[in-house]
């Protein structure tokens, strides 16, 4: 049964835990079973590559947002 926790830990992630695991870096709150289960990745590319979808998505809300804010106060 411990054998098989540690197979499941080290198996790569999927995409429900790729996208919780970049939320919570992203507002700063995870929890230590996440982090451990991150952490014991061999590779970080998946994380690499969420990240920076996830920042290229951020900024582009928040410009949408601004423009649209300043288009509906200049009318």
């Amino acid at each position: 049964m411990e054998e098989q926790n540690k197979n499941s830990e080290s198996a790569k992630p999927n995409l429900w835990q790729l996208v919780v695991s970049v939320l919570g870096a992203a507002f700063g709150v995870q929890s230590s079973k996440a982090q451990q289960r991150d952490f014991q990745q061999k590779s970080p590319a998946a994380y690499i590559v969420a990240g920076i979808v996830f920042g290229i998505l951020f900024v582009l809300t928040i410009a949408f947002i601004v423009s649209m804010v300043l288009s509906s106060a200049g009318a």
